[in-house]
């Protein structure tokens, strides 16, 4: 195929074409995707979320360029929300992002997550093996919003930065169910303004908590680190970068690596089951029944339950 030789030679305009392909799942994608996983599994792969406001885009904008000036190659994912009119991605192309243009050692993507949950496109995964394969060495997801919803997230990146900021109520955020969970890294941005310590003094009480509690199953543990920044201005960046070394050498080291990595797999291998069989039982189930089915529910002549029921009993092997 000659679009993937054409990317596995570094050639920025395969890479994008491949990933519309993807993003509209095409029928070649997947094809282009088998011939090039072999290649895949070089990239470092970096999730960061936080609230809206928080200055996630000015973080790994920074972040970018500091890892540039080491001589890696960096490609970024930004999973935006989905416009309703076009239904593509809201933000485009992340006009925080244009001192990055011109650089052939960055490629940056705009995703919609078109009601993925968790805040994570479903092509996501896909995108980061095109990178991967393409020669970028450390790739960058950055996602809608966060929550409980964001542990997403956690299942697809190697390391995971939470990104706080005074004045949003992230004081409150930082207790929330998940966030403790799947971040290996906390930033708290926009460091100069009023409240920064209590926001920094909010996470490192829950993380004692937290702490605690985990060196009782005597197991390898990792504290999350809390950096201070003010990524407008780029301070405080290389701590976060030596933040995350720390953390791909703490992965490597305990073994955590191989395991997070069987996980990620099985939980991807699964959601590809799901999907296929999903689309496998409604072609053959056809929209007719289905709509009938709709109809009857929305009279409330069936409950959606007994209507799965059936549907399923119409699928069961006759013998």
């Amino acid at each position: 195929m000659e679009l993937i030789k054409r990317l596995l030679a570094g050639d920025r305009r395969a890479v994008a074409r491949l990933i519309s392909m993807i993003e509209n799942n095409g029928p070649e994608a997947r094809e282009a995707l088998a011939a090039l996983y072999p290649h895949t599994g070089r990239a470092y792969v970096v999730g960061v979320t936080g609230a809206p406001g928080t200055g996630k885009s000015t973080l790994v904008n920074e972040l970018a360029k500091l890892y540039r000036k080491k001589d890696r190659t960096v490609g970024i994912i930004a999973v935006d929300p989905t416009s309703p009119f076009s239904g593509g991605a809201l933000l485009g192309d992340r006009i925080r992002m244009r001192d990055l243009a011109g650089d052939p050692g960055i490629f940056i993507r705009s995703m919609a997550t078109r009601g993925s949950l968790g805040g994570l496109a479903q092509a996501t995964a896909d995108v980061i093996k095109v990178l991967d394969a393409a020669g970028y060495q450390m790739i960058f997801v950055e996602t809608v919003g966060a929550g409980q919803a964001e542990v997403d997230i956690a299942k697809t990146a190697h390391t995971t930065i939470v990104v706080e900021a005074p004045g949003l109520g992230d004081e409150i955020q930082a207790i929330k169910a998940g966030i403790t969970e799947i971040a290996d890294v906390f930033v708290v941005n926009k460091a100069d303004r009023e409240g920064a310590d209590s926001t920094a003094m909010a996470l490192e009480m829950v993380l004692n908590f937290d702490h605690v509690s985990r060196l009782s199953s005597q197991s390898p543990t990792w504290r999350p680190p809390i950096c201070k920044t003010i990524a407008l201005h780029g301070e405080g960046v290389e701590a976060v970068a030596e933040a995350i070394e720390e953390h791909r050498a703490y992965l490597r080291e305990s073994g955590e690596f191989q395991r997070r990595e069987r996980e990620r797999i099985e939980a991807e291998l699964r959601e590809m089951i799901s999907q296929e069989m999903a689309r496998r039982f409604f072609q053959r189930v056809g929209e007719g029944v289905l709509k009938d089915l709709v109809d009857r529910i929305a009279r409330r002549e069936l409950d959606p339950y007994s209507a799965v029921a059936m549907l399923l009993a119409k699928m069961a092997p006759r013998g």
